[in-house]
């Protein structure tokens, strides 16, 4: 099977070429590039230049300035910007549930099919793209890069990610703030299993200026659990046992909490300006970029 087929079938790709991301709140790091504004005019005047990137169109290169700088420089003109799309997976162990069962409820395949997906249209419309996998080692990124021509490289970076340990998501996240580059339109992909939380580190993206949507993936089971009696649960990330009785008025008051839970993450992300999805993986996953994120005003 070839690798554009791996996780994006031919059906879904041709879906995605048809739209475009939109960042609507981007306070610092917006610049003139490549990609069409949604603004209203047609000027074709000069505006200023920027460092070819891998990708780039060549016949927007100016050749003058190459000969004499022996350095690429791509032409910008008045009524284009430069979008910067950061895409953030949760890679920690936790995201590789459930483990048995049907594969397509599977958490991080659900995941990286929206990580995937939201690169493609990036790379379609030549935006600035990086991806990262935030692991147990740290940051691992694909790019900066742009253009179609990077498609199936992309591909084969999201294909080969694994899950593994554990994430903590204010120390990633502060350390993308920092590392990051230019500010832009930035997703988030995590089921939010963090023990320190997560406030922290998305207030130093907000800072930085960062326009932030965060997509809060769980699976059908770990909202409504379908157990009762004596169980003995290990974490998936630490490994750590725990005996537990589960009756229905214990699990009643379980998925009561994690309604609470989620909803106190949704008001958190109101407050602060930020995107938020609640997903699940029985959903259609095409339908979260296709329809929701239309509705949200990130695509068009």
């Amino acid at each position: 099977m070839p690798e554009t087929d791996l996780l994006l079938d031919e059906s879904t790709r041709r879906k995605l070429e048809q739209i475009s991301l939109v960042a609507t709140r981007v306070r610092a790091g917006a610049m003139k590039g490549e990609r069409r504004s949604n603004k209203r005019g047609t000027s074709i005047e000069f505006a200023d230049y920027r460092n070819y990137a891998p990708g780039d169109d060549l016949r927007r290169l100016d050749w003058n300035i190459y000969a004499r700088l022996e350095r690429p420089y791509i032409k910008l003109l008045e009524d284009e910007e430069d979008l910067a799309v950061h895409l953030l997976l949760d890679t920690s162990a936790s995201m590789d549930w459930p483990q048995e069962g049907e594969r397509e409820l599977n958490k991080l395949l659900f995941a990286k099919r929206l990580f995937a997906s939201l690169a493609y249209v990036s790379l379609h419309t030549n935006d600035r793209l990086l991806m990262t996998a935030l692991t147990d080692k740290g940051l691992d990124h694909f790019g900066p890069t742009r253009g179609r021509a990077q498609s199936v490289a992309m591909l084969r970076f999201v294909h080969a990610l694994k899950p593994a340990g554990s994430t903590d998501l204010n120390v990633m996240l502060r350390d993308y703030a920092l590392r990051g580059g230019m500010p832009g339109l930035c997703f988030i992909i995590s089921d939010m299993f963090s023990p320190s939380g997560y406030l922290e580190g998305i207030n130093q993206l907000l800072g930085k200026g960062y326009e932030v949507a965060l997509l809060h993936l769980l699976s059908p089971d770990e909202i409504t659990p379908p157990l009762t009696g004596d169980l003995r649960l290990i974490d998936v990330e630490t490994g750590t046992p725990q005996e537990v009785s589960v009756d229905p008025g214990l699990r009643e008051l379980y998925i009561k909490r994690v309604e609470a839970w989620r909803d106190s993450i949704r008001a958190e992300c109101v407050r602060r300006g930020i995107h938020y999805f609640a997903l699940d993986t029985t959903m259609l996953w095409e339908k979260v970029i296709l329809f929701e994120m239309r509705r949200a005003g990130l695509v068009k």
